[in-house]
């Protein structure tokens, strides 16, 4: 049976998958597009964690929890470095990068 809403008003967990590389090809692309895609998630989530009656502290702590896996992810490099040292060196002088 043929779906009743047209495919560009569908979400995407209302698509089937053979309908998705139709439906991806209908997004708007466009830098006003893509502005908009992001101020919409915006307002869901600032409406779905921070703006409600009865508030707790789950959306701030997930925009920290965010925060500190995207600062990982960067430093990850500079970390992985000081992952075979068991000890620090006891002078400076020895030669070896001491704080990673």
């Amino acid at each position: 049976m043929a779906s009743l809403v047209p495919l560009k008003e569908k979400k995407l967990m209302e698509v089937k998958l053979g309908e998705l590389p139709s439906w991806i090809l209908m997004r708007n692309f466009t830098p006003s597009g893509i502005v908009g895609a992001f101020q919409r998630g915006y307002d869901r989530y600032y409406n779905k964690y921070i703006n409600v009656r009865k508030g707790s502290i789950s959306g701030i702590n997930m925009v920290l929890a965010a925060y500190v896996v995207f600062s990982y992810c960067i430093s990850y490099k500079e970390l992985s470095k000081c992952s075979g040292m068991t000890q620090l060196p006891v002078s400076r002088e020895a030669g070896v990068d001491w704080l990673c």
